[in-house]
C-alpha cells in the first residue's frame, strides 16, 4: 500500500487510480480523513469528533483514566457533598477500529483525474463524516467504539420538555452537577435549526457550548456532556482510499474511504441525553 503524507487526498488517490485504470488501487494516508473535506473551511459544520479532544495513538490498544460513580448525580454546599468527592478510578484500554463509507461511482467517471479527486474530496469523504457520526453516536458493528448514546453510566430524562429554551438550561445545569462544564450538545438538524429560529445559537456559542448536528440520531433526542473531559477521540492518524474495479452497485467502481479511530470513556456521567418536543418540517 502506499503512504502519502502531503497534498490534497482526492487529487493525489485520482492520479495513482487514473495511471492504472484496469487495477484496484488503494492509498494509505497519514491523516484523519474526516478531517479532510474541503467545504468545512467555508461552511463550517461541527462533527461529533470536532466536540471530542483528540489523542493521536499507535494501532494497538490505548490506555487510560476512567472513573466510576455509583453515587447521587446532585452537589451538596461542600466538596464532601459533590459527586465527584465519590468516584472511583479504574485503567481502561479501548481498541481502534476502523470506519469504512463507500461510493459506486461509473467507470467513464473514475477515469477522469480531475473529476475522480473532485468526487473523492466532495462526496466519498463527507459520507465518511456521516459514518464516523453514527460510530461514534451508537458504536461500531465490532464494538471497539461505544456509542455515546447508550452509554453505561450516562443520565437520561426520558420526560419531554416543551420549552425548548428551558429544557437546554436546565439540561445544560445538570451537566456540571457531577463536576463538568457542558461545553456541547449534539442534535438532530430538526432541533438545531429549531434552536437558530429561537435565537439561542449565538447565546450558546457566548458561553463556549459548540451544537453538533447530525441524522444519527432522532429528532427529539438532544446529547448534552462535558464532551471533552468525559472522551478523548483516539485517532491513529492512519486512513485509507480505495477502488475496487465494477465492484459496486450495477458493475460500477467502487470508492471507498476508512478512518482508523478509537474513543475513550473516561467521565460517562458527565453525559445527559435528554427528550424535547421538537416539531418537524410539514409533510
Amino acid at each position: 500500500m502506499n503512504v502519502v503524507t502531503t497534498g490534497t487526498p482526492g487529487a493525489r488517490f485520482a492520479a495513482l487510480a487514473t495511471a492504472t485504470p484496469r487495477k484496484d488501487v488503494e492509498l494509505g494516508l497519514h491523516i484523519a480523513l474526516p478531517t479532510a473535506f474541503p467545504l468545512a473551511a467555508t461552511r463550517p459544520r461541527y462533527t461529533v469528533r470536532h466536540l471530542l479532544k483528540t489523542r493521536e495513538i499507535g494501532d494497538g490498544a490505548a490506555s487510560y483514566l476512567r472513573e466510576t460513580h455509583r453515587g447521587s448525580d446532585r452537589s451538596g454546599t461542600s466538596y464532601a457533598s459533590t459527586p465527584e468527592a465519590g468516584f472511583r478510578a479504574t485503567a481502561a484500554t479501548a481498541q481502534p477500529t476502523g470506519v469504512t463509507a463507500e461510493l459506486s461511482v461509473p467507470a467513464e467517471l473514475t477515469a477522469d483525474p480531475e473529476l475522480l479527486g473532485t468526487i473523492v474530496d466532495h462526496r466519498l469523504i463527507v459520507r465518511l463524516c456521516t459514518q464516523e457520526n453514527d460510530a461514534l453516536l451508537n458504536g461500531s458493528a465490532d464494538g471497539r467504539i461505544p456509542g455515546i448514546r447508550t452509554l453505561s453510566g450516562a443520565r437520561r430524562i426520558a420526560e419531554p420538555g416543551a420549552d425548548l429554551a428551558r429544557l437546554v438550561t436546565e439540561t445544560a445545569a445538570l451537566v456540571e452537577e457531577t463536576g463538568g462544564s457542558c461545553d456541547g450538545i449534539i442534535t438532530h438538524p430538526v432541533a438545531y435549526w429549531e434552536l437558530v429560529r429561537l435565537g439561542l445559537l449565538p447565546r450558546l456559542v457566548e458561553v463556549g457550548v459548540r451544537v453538533s448536528r447530525t441524522r444519527m440520531l432522532p429528532p427529539h433526542e438532544l446529547i448534552f456532556a462535558d464532551f471533552r473531559a468525559a472522551f478523548t477521540l483516539l485517532d491513529t492518524m492512519r486512513s485509507h482510499l480505495a477502488i475496487r474495479r465494477g465492484a459496486g452497485q450495477d458493475g460500477q467502481d467502487l470508492l471507498t474511504a476508512t478512518v482508523s479511530v478509537g474513543l475513550a470513556v473516561h467521565l460517562p456521567q458527565h453525559v445527559v441525553s435528554r427528550t424535547a418536543v421538537v416539531h418537524g418540517p410539514p409533510d
